[in-house]
């Protein structure tokens, strides 16, 4: 009997030594090395790849594109981008576009009176481009009501053709 106890005290003590091995040995995700940023010009150094990647993906809304309107195909693997790679041209453009939207938000609307103490819009790429690669590109056609401006709290008019 005493022996049998022992044998699985024993069974038990090496299960918990392998398990707890195992956990130890994993590293958990949050403790994982962070993504190194590379080739970063306008954002500050300071920046994180969750700041950054959160940014891209506003572009990306404000702009109507995807990240291979700026960024390069890897030449290693076609199907990924090389995000640190300065082969696409519309990449300097747009950190030219985000040093002219800093300026304008420094320069001129953080200097409109009672900025502080009134929300301000920004200025964005949604300011110019409100969807669209190119900010000249003609908008697209709202629906248009006939005649005079409707009064408030008028519902929209039928949709017409059909």
């Amino acid at each position: 009997m005493i022996k049998l106890q022992r044998k699985k005290m024993l069974v038990i003590a090496a299960v918990t030594a392998v398990t707890t091995l195992m956990i130890v040995s994993f590293k958990p995700d949050d403790q994982q090395e962070p993504k190194k940023l590379k080739n970063i010009k306008v954002f500050p150094a300071t920046a994180t790849y969750n700041e950054v990647d959160h940014a891209m993906d506003e572009f990306k809304v404000e702009l109507g594109v995807k990240c291979n309107y700026c960024h390069a195909p890897s030449k290693a693997d076609p199907k990924k981008m090389d995000m640190a790679s300065d082969e696409n041209p519309k990449k300097d453009i747009a950190r030219d576009m985000m040093r002219m939207t800093d300026e304008l938000n420094k320069k001129y609307i953080s200097l409109i009176p009672h900025a502080d103490t009134v929300k301000v819009q920004a200025v964005t790429c949604n300011t110019c481009h409100r969807g669209v690669a190119k900010p000249n590109a003609p908008l697209p056609v709202q629906q248009k009501w006939p005649g005079p401006p409707p009064a408030a709290g008028t519902p929209p008019p039928p949709k017409q053709g059909k």
